[in-house]
């Protein structure tokens, strides 16, 4: 049985990803960034993914389906599900929509506005980790970066879907 990794070890680092060792440090690092955010949402009872739900609503509340999915990037089947599932939780409620009947709305219930504050606090504090790794002469730059980075691999997914 292996003991538990250190957390500087915690891939072993082999030939292959030696020769890509930016593309593996993206990859290690959100491994362990989502591992810890999804640590964090379960502390607070959710699942990875619904904070963004819980986020877009707080912004506007009463908001379709259908709009979560295009503010997401998710296909349907997925928002639905994760939507069935907060139902479940009592974090948002779902009705027919006034303005048209076949188009769900999902609304904040009193649980799910709760979280607004603690949800805050869980992202300002993962911020608070990476100002401590990014001097702020950095910052800027780095936002650059990490923005030109997600466009290039969005369009790269997009172009696998045709």
């Amino acid at each position: 049985m292996r003991s538990n990794p250190s957390p500087f070890e915690a891939i072993r680092r082999t030939d292959t990803v030696n020769r890509a060792p930016i593309a593996f440090g993206l990859f290690a690092l959100s491994r362990v960034f989502h591992g810890y955010g999804a640590e964090m949402l379960l502390d607070l009872g959710l699942h990875p993914g619904q904070e963004l739900i819980l986020m877009q609503l707080y912004d506007r509340d009463g908001q379709t389906q259908t709009e979560l999915q295009q503010a997401l990037g998710l296909d349907h089947s997925t928002i639905s599900r994760a939507i069935k599932r907060m139902q479940h939780s009592n974090l948002v409620a779902r009705a027919a929509s006034d303005r048209d009947r076949r188009a769900k709305e999902v609304w904040l219930t009193d649980k799910g506005a709760a979280l607004r504050t603690p949800l805050e606090r869980l992202w300002m504090s993962l911020e608070r980790g990476i100002e401590e790794a990014i001097p702020p002469s950095r910052r800027a730059e780095f936002i650059r970066t990490i923005t030109k980075l997600e466009q290039v691999y969005t369009a790269a997914r997009l172009a696998r879907d045709r």
